[in-house]
């Protein structure tokens, strides 16, 4: 399988969610967002834990346990800690052989994947929590189109199925779309995410 190198859309997702989180405070820590049941403490948490996995994952050669994807923070100071883990996280890629197979015990316990899948991975996972923040947060928010298009692709190799109806499923079922709908409306439905709620409720 031909490697594809996503670091570079990576590196931009991750500045993307960084002007994001910089607009949260302690204050909007309980806001709903569209991971239920996670406030936006939890999501966030969520986010930095896996920043901290998926570098611990491809930086040694040995396997690292689930904890290590466990939700970290954040404190009182959102943005700092999302940041350091945005940099340990971009530093583990950099750095990376990306034809290595990695194990992600989050995503399987027993398959690896290659350490570029596992970029990919996280690319799509950033772009997309970057939209649960700014929706969170009540404001607009569509990634440039290099980023829109990358995510669709990769929304459409996520599998479906009942098993995104499970306890603790990375994404909540896929939702209907009306004809017409653009590339960044797709990709969130594929996700289980309604753009059209989160419009309605921007008013």
């Amino acid at each position: 399988m031909e490697i594809i190198d996503f670091r570079p859309l990576h590196l931009r997702a991750l500045k993307l969610a960084t002007s994001l989180v910089e607009q949260v405070g302690p204050e909007d820590a309980a806001r709903p967002t569209p991971c239920p049941p996670w406030d936006l403490s939890a999501l966030l948490s969520h986010m930095i834990g896996q920043n901290y996995g998926f570098a611990a994952a491809v930086a040694v050669e040995t396997d690292v346990p689930l904890t290590a994807f466990a939700p970290r923070g954040p404190g009182q100071r959102p943005a700092r800690d999302w940041a350091t883990s945005a940099h340990v996280l971009a530093d583990a890629f950099a750095g990376c052989d990306l034809a290595r197979p990695v194990l992600l015990a989050e995503i399987s316990g027993e398959q690896r994947f290659p350490a570029w899948m596992a970029v990919g991975f996280q690319l799509l996972d950033t772009v997309v929590h970057g939209w649960d923040v700014a929706t969170a947060l009540e404001m607009a928010h569509e990634p440039d189109d290099e980023l829109v298009a990358a995510t669709l692709g990769l929304a459409q190799l996520v599998p479906a199925g009942p098993a995104r109806e499970q306890p603790g499923a990375a994404f909540a079922p896929v939702l209907p779309l009306t004809d017409g709908a653009g590339e960044w409306p797709r990709a969130l439905a594929l996700l289980g995410r309604d753009p059209v709620a989160a419009t309605t409720r921007l008013g």
